[in-house]
């Protein structure tokens, strides 16, 4: 059996990385006013540094902040205290380099497949024949070749999902950051879209922070897996996984190292889901 020693974050180390780094959140504490006028915090004194081209996957209890954090990196919330930067500059806004997976499927219903898919390119100034030629290439990466002209309610919630990829792939993404994408769908099609993820990740070389409930999921698809405590969070816990690449889901879950690190991780997520 492997032995996996947890690797303990160091916000000083976070900092001093910065420079390295994709995405780095330092000593952030974000606190939010209720309807009643109570504060609630969500963050405090959290710390997070994800390096160019890491998969890093993050784990906590429900409603820890996880989601949160995203909104941070996009600017769409601003930290009460400490700084949060992108590829070495402060958050003023939606970096151009971020394309964002949600939960629910973020498709134009009004659009076939291909003009969803094209959308990006034509709104980055690109003309519609060489948008359109550019989203066949990518239909045909994720697998849709012959549903160019469907529409999403037409589609299965794989192939939705599937779109919504290629919808964000095809701007190049430096950082793609996810909010449990696959959490709706069953478990076969949900395999079968984490290993579509992790090759076009492998092929686009950009940074990846993935929010997942699931702890497997996380196991298998990351670099580094940041475990939250609970409200208000901070980063607990670092793993980093070191499980050979490229993965296949369903073959790198019954590996003992992969037991062997989801054993480990759900013992100190265990303890904060019991204090949420």
């Amino acid at each position: 059996m492997i032995d996996i020693a947890p690797v303990a974050t160091d916000p000083s180390t976070a900092s001093a990385q910065s420079a390295d780094a994709a995405v780095m959140l330092d000593h952030v504490t974000c606190r939010f006013i209720t309807a009643d006028g109570k504060a609630t915090v969500a963050l405090q004194d959290f710390s997070l540094s994800i390096g160019v081209g890491e998969f890093c996957a993050v784990v906590g209890p429900t409603g820890c902040g996880k989601s949160t954090t995203l909104s941070l990196i996009t600017g769409l919330v601003k930290p009460t205290t400490g700084t949060v930067q992108v590829m070495g500059q402060p958050v003023n806004g939606i970096h151009p380099g971020i394309g964002f997976v949600f939960q629910s499927d973020a498709v134009f219903p009004w659009r076939t497949v291909i003009d969803n898919v094209a959308a990006g390119p034509m709104f980055r100034g690109q003309g519609k024949k060489a948008a359109h030629e550019l989203a066949q290439d990518w239909l045909r990466r994720v697998g849709l070749i012959g549903f160019e002209k469907h529409y999403p309610h037409q589609l299965s919630g794989g192939m939705r999902k599937r779109v919504a990829l290629a919808q964000t792939f095809i701007n190049h993404p430096e950082i793609l950051l996810m909010d449990e994408p696959f959490s709706a769908l069953d478990m076969q099609t949900r395999t079968l879209m984490q290993d579509e993820l992790l090759q076009l990740w492998s092929m686009s070389g950009g940074s990846v922070l993935f929010v997942t409930h699931d702890l497997e999921e996380a196991v298998a698809l990351a670099d580094k897996v940041i475990v939250l405590t609970a409200r208000p969070a901070t980063v607990k816990r670092v793993y980093e996984i070191d499980l050979p690449r490229p993965r296949i889901m369903s073959e790198v879950r019954y590996q003992q190292s992969f037991i062997t690190y989801a054993h480990r991780i759900w013992d100190d997520l265990r303890q904060e889901v019991r204090i949420n």
